[in-house]
């Protein structure tokens, strides 16, 4: 009797394996969204439409304050949309299941939500308090941001460490060193942001404006710009 050739062990077709293309699609999805990024981004949209509705409620006086107020929101916008756009390239690889990273998320969160009121509170002041309630509200309401600035910062610059470490194997080695040059970045704007509490920055103007606020766009700054020049080094993704 003549054994059929398609019947060996050896021509058989393996079909208990995935082929090599599906493995390869696998590797490359991205995880599930957790419920935590879907509400990180209600809470970003939220805080955004807070800012834009404070600076419709505070109708301009003079024709300058059309112009501040519009600088106001926009550098609020900026702030917000920086702070998502960094949080989701993390968020898109970062396991949220551990209690640290929950807890981190809930904090981060939290000083989002406080960025609107805080920049409101330096920029619109209630006209019936006195010029010297008017400055110490500023100076409080500046010094806060500042803090909370620094804490956002901060938070990014853990949730970059723990994707950096090469032994935890969360991403690609290349990808791990950009995580790397992140967190290093993000360290030393915190660091920056943190030294702008400082009163002398409060004190010294520069075209009428506090040296304080000038220092604050220098991360907003670091991101666009590298962004521009090195894209790979603020998306996080090797092309």
């Amino acid at each position: 009797m003549r054994s059929n050739p398609d019947s060996h062990p050896a021509k058989r077709p393996n079909t208990l394996l995935p082929p090599q293309e599906g493995l390869q699609q696998q590797a490359t999805e991205k995880r599930p969204r957790s419920r935590i990024e879907t509400l990180a981004d209600l809470i970003f949209g939220l805080s955004l439409s807070v800012g834009s509705v404070a600076a419709i409620a505070s109708s301009p006086t003079t024709p300058a304050e059309i112009g501040s107020h519009i600088l106001a929101f926009i550098f609020t916008f900026l702030i917000l949309i920086t702070a998502w756009l960094i949080y989701t390239s993390f968020m898109s690889v970062l396991p949220v299941e551990t209690r640290t990273i929950v807890f981190l998320n809930v904090a981060l969160l939290l000083l989002v939500t406080l960025i609107p009121y805080l920049l409101n509170s330096v920029e619109f002041i209630n006209p019936i308090a006195s010029a010297a309630d008017a400055s110490a509200i500023k100076d409080l309401a500046s010094i806060l941001f500042a803090l909370d600035f620094t804490a956002i910062l901060v938070i990014m610059a853990v949730f970059a460490h723990v994707l950096s470490l090469e032994e935890k194997k969360l991403v690609a080695p290349e990808l791990a060193k950009l995580f790397r040059d992140g967190r290093n970045r993000m360290a030393v704007l915190a660091v920056l942001t943190v030294i702008s509490i400082a009163p002398v920055f409060g004190q010294v103007l520069i075209f009428g404006v506090p040296a304080r606020l000038f220092m604050w766009y220098v991360p907003l700054i670091s991101y666009w710009v590298g962004r521009a020049v090195r894209p790979e080094s603020r998306s996080y993704r090797v092309s």
